[in-house]
């Protein structure tokens, strides 16, 4: 056939289908942009699940998730409510699967057959939904939703499951696109970076220029297909000399670039994922194994790769140690001691600081190396995501960072993880298998081998600071 004539036969049936979608939105869109009602949102599930046109597949589809946007709160959880209760498996085929399988003598296709009876109705509900135009931003606002109401509706476990088992397929690493983020990218994207960054606040355009635009700064983002211009994660790198013990340094405005060719040093200084809807769907392991990769193949010159990381949970378990009197850590001189915590601006007196930070970092090599929640894991959730990718524990950072927030979390604690790129593959399986923390002898040899404790001296009879032994 003659490639005019097949050409022609395409646009008419590209222009065929198109007619008929339009003409099925047209049957909904009286009411497709209102908000619906708990019951007219789970009719449309119901109806979405019973029809096989694409076509009309794709308006009910669009019409759902736009009523469930605009619909109230009460609304919008009771359709939540109903995916958990009235979209799970086919009870009936799912008891009839289970015996076939059994009489089957656990055949490859009863099996299959079993497996496709026990799939909750909801997950195809929600693989339909994602036809709509704008779909996946939909879903990914839903299980936010989900997400939020989790606590009070303990039933929506079910639910979000299965949100995580389609978007783990979804967002794939091989669905990920890696991007450079600069000075230069178009401004609806750095509006977000402004918006999303979640560790060390963006105030103006020109804080975000001085992150983006100097020779040696650099910042990379995965973006996917079906969320135009909005990247789920992104990282902040600052090339420098030698590994950093301080963010305010890299942050400042005034600071004199160095040229690329110069750094010997990659620092992670900032991560933030952008999505809430898709928490618990990895992305930072894969982003940062690549971005090195693409700064070692740029800049062969820069042969270590650091973070520097915040510490976000030390401040709140460093407080339930100095209330607990049986506490192996801290004698009654060293909670005392500790109480300089609470003043505001501590740390803007060096005497005080002097003698606060032999207590300090001997608390923090425990709380990284010794404190554990439930699973055998350390406590630290930024130490969880960096140690699971490989890196080993480098360095602890006595008031790294002395911003508001830092010194709320962590009393300005901040710590280096390093990726040593010969290590990175032992130091994960140790921790994925035996929970086995990669961390420098350094960071070892401050663990306390007895509580901490601090004497009260007078210096020409007067208080002084507190002078504090540090650990034997």
């Amino acid at each position: 056939m003659p490639q005019a004539t097949v050409d022609r036969a395409s646009e008419f049936l590209g222009g065929l289908f198109t007619s008929l979608t339009e003409r099925g939105r047209s049957l909904f869109r009286s009411n497709n942009n209102q908000p619906k009602t708990k019951d007219e949102l789970i009719a449309l599930g119901e109806t979405l699940l019973s029809r096989r046109g694409e076509a009309t597949g794709v308006v009910l589809a669009s019409t759902l998730l736009s009523g469930y946007d605009d619909a109230d709160e009460a609304d919008q959880i009771g359709f939540l409510d109903a995916l958990a209760e009235e979209f799970g498996p086919d009870l009936a085929q799912l008891t009839a699967a289970v015996e076939a399988f059994h009489v089957s003598g656990a055949s490859p296709d009863a099996a299959g057959r079993l497996l496709e009876a026990a799939e909750p109705r909801r997950q195809e509900l929600i693989r339909r939904l994602n036809l709509a135009p704008g779909g996946t931003a939909s879903l990914v606002r839903m299980r936010e939703g989900v997400l939020r109401h989790l606590g009070d509706h303990p039933q929506l476990k079910h639910v979000d499951d299965d949100f995580v088992h389609l978007f783990t397929s979804w967002f794939n690493r091989g669905f990920l696109v890696l991007q450079r983020i600069d000075w230069n990218t178009p401004a609806n994207i750095l509006e977000k970076i402004i918006r999303y960054e979640q560790v060390h606040a963006i105030h103006n355009w020109d804080d975000l220029r001085a992150r983006l635009a100097p020779p040696d700064r650099r910042c990379y983002g995965f973006f996917h297909p079906q969320l135009v211009d909005e990247p789920l994660i992104f990282v902040e790198v600052a090339l420098t000399l030698e590994r950093p013990n301080a963010i305010a340094p890299l942050l400042d405005l005034d600071r004199a670039p160095i040229s690329p060719k110069d750094a010997t040093t990659a620092v992670f200084y900032s991560i933030s994922n952008t999505q809430k809807g898709l928490a618990g769907i990895s992305f930072g392991n894969f982003l940062i194994k690549q971005v090195v990769e693409e700064i070692k193949r740029e800049l062969p010159n820069v042969q270590s790769f650091v973070t520097l990381s915040p510490v976000p949970g030390f401040a709140k378990w460093l407080a339930r140690e100095r209330a607990n009197a049986d506490s192996v850590l801290l004698d009654a001189s060293a909670r005392a001691a500790l109480e300089v915590l609470d003043t505001p601006d501590w740390f803007e007196d060096p005497e005080t600081a002097d003698h606060i930070k032999p207590l300090l970092l001997p608390l923090a090599a425990a709380y990284f190396l010794q404190a554990k929640n439930p699973r055998g894991l350390p406590l630290d959730p930024v130490a969880r995501f960096h140690l699971g990718n490989g890196a080993r524990l480098e360095a602890l950072n006595f008031l790294g960072d002395r911003s508001p927030n830092g010194m709320r979390q962590s009393h300005g604690l901040m710590v280096n993880y390093l990726y040593a790129l010969g290590e990175i593959e032992t130091n994960h399986e140790a921790f994925a298998e035996r929970a086995q923390i990669a961390a420098a002898s350094a960071v070892r040899k401050q663990l306390p081998s007895k509580p901490l404790t601090s004497e009260p001296r007078k210096t020409n009879g007067k208080a002084a600071p507190l002078a504090i032994a540090p650990p034997a």
